[in-house]
């Protein structure tokens, strides 16, 4: 049941609120939207309705143009009636009885939306708000942090606040909400802190949480060497996926592109088509194959950056563990000899000194433990920093090498592994040759055919391609849009591994 303010009678939006409202929003310029004895609604771009104890929205469909709208600090149980401003960038909503987010679909213009302080429980209902910017749902009843991923599909959001909700007590919290909304720069009413998205980049939350923790240093000194060393030892098969070039070492992405393809077979009976086909195949996969080379090449460099890494993450880490482990064997020492004195103490001030000295040495361990996981915690930030310039440096030289090995016109390509798939565009450049010239074949062919100038007979399914100039222009183009969908597949499967890895 809701909450009414002071025990007054809820009301509706009516004609005559929105008039008051209108007319305290815009007192000097009424003369202005006024037509005849009544307002022109469709200027109005500004309404605020607070604290007008609204339960709920109605008759606002005259709004059209309406740009801001203030429904704050009322007692409304439910978003309708909204559907008609399409123009709305502002819309405050906080502060209200709302328990479930709806009614939102055609506000495609949305820039800032408040829900602060309703009953909500789950987020949903926004996938049509695409350029929502600035979002407010603190002080409700969100309790799972699943209801964060769900905010991923709002691309343009940067500043959000969620505060106040049941899950901000979760001990990731922060580090949950930016890990999946890693374009956040406000977060709760604070700058998103650079360090905690570089903390973010560092592997998965279960070694973060464990990464200055004596199990994890041993984990790490025991499998370390495992993990580099099994990564060096692919071979075949597993290498040439690991490189993204897995079947390009020979004619399979060629023979892929007439495997649906139905035309190719009559179109190869056409006159002349037999002699075209015996340069294509060795052509395309001969660009395959320089491709398949050099990208285990750059595998091999990768690998080698990466093995590199975790060498020196080893050597890191069993250093910080050496310092710590002697560290806590010196306290240790130490202190059985003052256990032992202050157990054999013939008065109360030589134990107590002993007892205060014992102290005192705790906090100094304390300290010296505290000083070395920086230390560690600064190399370790280093040492990530220096692996991505090593790997920024390798992308870089990738592009300029295969500008060299393979210079033919610009794609329009702009990110820097997306040179490598250079190649897949001389791959589109000879078939679309090949169908250039296979198309001249086949409307050379039409035209004798149709003057009844063909030396030889052709297949009956071959002839019904010759009835007209569209049949015959028809089964070409489909036969070169069965390729070039294989190429781009091809292509496409290159990317997304890329981007994986």
């Amino acid at each position: 049941m809701s909450q009414f303010y002071n025990d007054v009678e809820p009301n509706i939006i009516d004609d005559e609120m929105v008039l008051k409202a209108v007319e305290k929003t815009y007192p000097e310029d009424l003369g202005d939207l006024a037509q005849g004895e009544n307002i022109n609604f469709k200027d109005v771009t500004e309404l605020q309705l607070s604290f007008k104890s609204i339960l709920q929205i109605d008759n606002l469909w005259q709004l059209e143009n309406l740009t801001k709208l203030q429904l704050d600090n009322n007692v409304i149980e439910k978003i309708e009636a909204l559907e008609s401003l399409v123009n709305l960038v502002w819309l405050d909503l906080s502060f209200n009885n709302i328990e479930v987010i709806e009614g939102l679909d055609t506000l495609v213009k949305l820039q800032d939306l408040s829900l602060y302080s309703n009953r909500i429980s789950k987020t949903e209902n926004m996938d049509t708000l695409r350029d929502l910017q600035i979002f407010s749902i603190g002080k409700n009843n969100l309790t799972s942090l699943e209801n964060v991923v769900y905010l991923r599909r709002l691309k343009s959001l940067r500043t959000l606040n969620l505060s106040g909700n049941p899950f901000c007590d979760d001990k990731q919290y922060t580090l949950f909400v930016v890990a999946h909304l890693p374009n956040l720069v406000y977060l709760d009413f604070k700058l998103v802190r650079d360090a905690t998205v570089r903390f973010l980049q560092f592997p998965a939350w279960e070694i973060r949480q464990q990464l200055l923790t004596e199990p994890f240093l041993c984990w790490c000194a025991s499998n370390i060497p495992a993990l580099r060393a099994g990564s060096l030892q692919k071979s075949g098969s597993q290498k040439h996926t690991a490189a993204f070039v897995e079947h390009l070492n020979g004619s399979f992405l060629f023979d892929s592109l007439y495997e649906e393809d139905t035309e190719a077979a009559k179109l190869a009976s056409l006159p002349g088509v037999g002699d075209l086909l015996q340069a294509y195949p060795s052509q395309f996969v001969s660009v395959c194959g320089n491709l398949h080379n050099y990208g285990l090449e750059e595998y091999e460099k990768r690998e080698a950056v990466v093995s590199d890494f975790h060498e020196k993450l080893h050597e890191i880490l069993l250093a910080s563990q050496e310092e710590s482990k002697k560290a806590m064997f010196d306290f240790e020492n130490r202190n059985k000899e003052r256990l032992d004195e202050i157990h054999h103490a013939r008065s109360y001030d030589v134990a107590e000194s002993k007892r205060a000295e014992c102290q005192e040495d705790i906090l100094q361990l304390s300290d010296t433990l505290m000083t070395l996981e920086a230390l560690l915690s600064n190399e370790l930030e280093e040492l990530l920093q220096d692996f991505k310039r090593s790997i920024d440096v390798i992308t870089s030289t990738f592009m300029e090498n295969v500008k060299e090995i393979y210079p033919f016109h610009s794609m329009g390509v702009v990110n820097l592994f997306l040179n490598i798939f250079c190649t897949m565009g001389q791959c589109r450049d000879l078939e679309n040759q090949h169908h250039e010239k296979l198309m001249e074949i086949a409307l050379t062919t039409l035209e004798k055919s149709l003057k009844g100038e063909l030396e030889e007979d052709l297949p009956a399914d071959v002839q019904r391609l010759l009835v007209d100039k569209n049949t015959i222009v028809n089964a070409v183009n489909m036969s070169h849009g069965i390729r070039l969908r294989k190429i781009d597949k091809r292509e496409s499967d290159m990317l997304c591994n890329t981007y994986r890895w």
